[in-house]
């Protein structure tokens, strides 16, 4: 059995969907963890989830695109639950549009808050790691968009495909240091963000995955929390899809 216990995981995005479910899922497995989100009730609701487990929590209200905010984070982390072992770039958005009709802006905040959001917490905690000399593991949340593409998401797209270059090129950073660096590429996963897209979208969608179904939030935390723990001690810029077999 998997068992975190003594470790200490941050989870950025982790007031909802596949953040809150890593989330709960490291601290099932033994896991204190820091929870970050902008917003900070919803990653309060995480944190006492978290301690329904028997495990401690900090919620903490952070943007990941500021740098003073993820190093403020670590720092937390470290402060008040004693290290920092387990680091996962969670946080995203959408802002979907075709290349015709998306703005700069929309093309600008999406790259910034994927792209930039890991850049800050693979740095932030990439240096706290080699400072406590016991390794650690980084698992980056991609998308499989990044692997084949997605109609109006040329901005998400990119910036989850960039994700997987940034984890192969910190995993061969970090490796010298003992910590570890994958990512994930979750297919179509039953959160808020989902919901939204209209019914026949969704019944398409379905048709071109091989299992027949979408899938759960707990079903990419069970595969964060593997990468995170020594049965993946051999495993580093590894990129791991969770599709349902959709892109074969």
């Amino acid at each position: 059995m998997i068992d975190l216990s003594g470790k200490v995981a941050v989870v950025t995005g982790a007031g909802q969907g596949i953040g809150r479910a890593i989330a709960l899922e490291m601290a099932r497995h033994g896991a204190d963890v820091a929870v970050l989100d902008l917003n900070l009730e919803t990653a309060a609701r995480t944190a006492e989830e978290v301690r329904a487990f028997g495990r401690k929590a900090v919620a903490v209200r952070a943007d990941v695109t500021s740098a003073e905010d993820v190093e403020g984070a670590a720092e937390t982390a470290v402060r008040q639950l004693g290290g920092l072992h387990v680091w996962v770039n969670n946080a995203g958005i959408t802002r979907d549009a075709t290349i015709l009709k998306m703005s700069e802006e929309d093309f600008d905040l999406v790259l910034r808050v994927h792209m930039r959001g890991t850049f800050l917490g693979m740095r932030a905690a990439g240096a706290r790691m080699r400072a406590q000399g016991q390794g650690g593991a980084i698992v980056n949340i991609s998308s499989i968009s990044g692997k084949v593409g997605n109609f109006g998401q040329v901005n998400y797209a990119g910036a989850k495909a960039g994700i997987v270059a940034m984890t192969k090129t910190a995993a061969r950073e970090f490796a010298r240091f003992g910590v570890r660096v994958n990512a994930i590429q979750p297919g179509w996963i039953e959160t808020a963000m989902t919901a939204a897209v209209p019914e026949d979208v969704r019944a398409q969608a379905v048709a071109a995955i091989p299992l027949g179904r979408t899938g759960r939030p707990e079903e990419v935390a069970r595969v964060a929390v593997f990468l995170a723990s020594e049965y993946a001690s051999y495993m580093t810029g590894a990129v791991v899809e969770v599709t349902g077999g959709r892109n074969m």
